[in-house]
């Protein structure tokens, strides 16, 4: 059979079950754990804020149960309140690494050189908005960086702050 003769079959997003499910602090992720990994993106994260001490753990913990034990975990240092050389996350010492890069992304690495990228969410992003991001950033063929994702979905910043009008 040629591969015209394939049925091709329609990339879609994720089901909608699954968008409703993803609240902050949830780690929808996407985690093929070859050399053959295509999309620039392996998952997204939705972290509910930005101390590094109160979310990176559960992230760690949740992708050990998946990949294994997590050696390093790289944050961008502009959108993250103080950043710690290193914690203890399940009795074992996960070092960070901080640089200020702005990309919107967390570095996973795995042993000494796998290594997997997660698109960051920010905390205060519109639910839908962000299921709209995670379901685009866990999408295989996704060759969209985290920036032009989020740029993509979320709204345009208010003037106005304080209660509604």
């Amino acid at each position: 059979m040629a591969d015209s003769d394939i049925p091709s079959t329609p990339q879609t997003l994720l089901p909608d079950a699954i968008h409703q499910a993803v609240r902050p602090g949830t780690a929808l992720l996407r985690l093929e754990t070859t050399h053959s990994r295509q999309g620039v993106l392996d998952g997204a994260w939705w972290p509910r804020t930005r101390d590094v001490e109160q979310e990176v753990p559960a992230l760690v913990s949740v992708l050990t149960e998946h990949l294994g034990p997590i050696t390093r975990v790289g944050l961008d240092a502009t959108a993250w309140d103080e950043i710690p050389t290193r914690l203890i996350i399940d009795d074992r010492v996960v070092h960070l690494d901080s640089f200020p890069v702005g990309d919107d992304t967390v570095l996973i690495t795995r042993g000494d050189k796998d290594h997997f990228a997660l698109m960051v969410v920010p905390p205060d992003t519109d639910p839908d908005a962000a299921r709209t991001a995670m379901a685009r950033a866990v999408r295989a063929d996704n060759i969209t960086s985290a920036t032009e994702l989020l740029v993509a979905v979320l709204p345009p910043p208010t003037t106005e702050r304080g209660g509604e009008t």
